[in-house]
């Protein structure tokens, strides 16, 4: 699953809750692995305002990942 802005990685992390803990870091994993893979694209490209998008993403997607880590 892609995530363009935090809004959609909002709605997945919401999604994938009845999920298993273990499922739900399997997802956040990929999505953060995706997700530092377009942080590198925009800023070798100079888009500021995507790697401004990224690094929210890459926040909201961190943040959840840890609450299940350390719960």
């Amino acid at each position: 699953m892609k995530l363009h802005n935090e809004d959609q990685a909002q709605e997945a992390i919401a999604a994938w809750q009845e999920l298993s803990i273990n499922g739900q870091l399997f997802h956040l994993k990929k999505a953060i692995d995706d997700q530092e893979l377009s942080l590198m694209y925009y800023e070798q490209k100079g888009n500021e305002k995507g790697v401004l998008r990224a690094e929210k993403i890459l926040e909201i997607l961190k943040k959840q990942q840890n609450e299940l880590q350390n719960n």
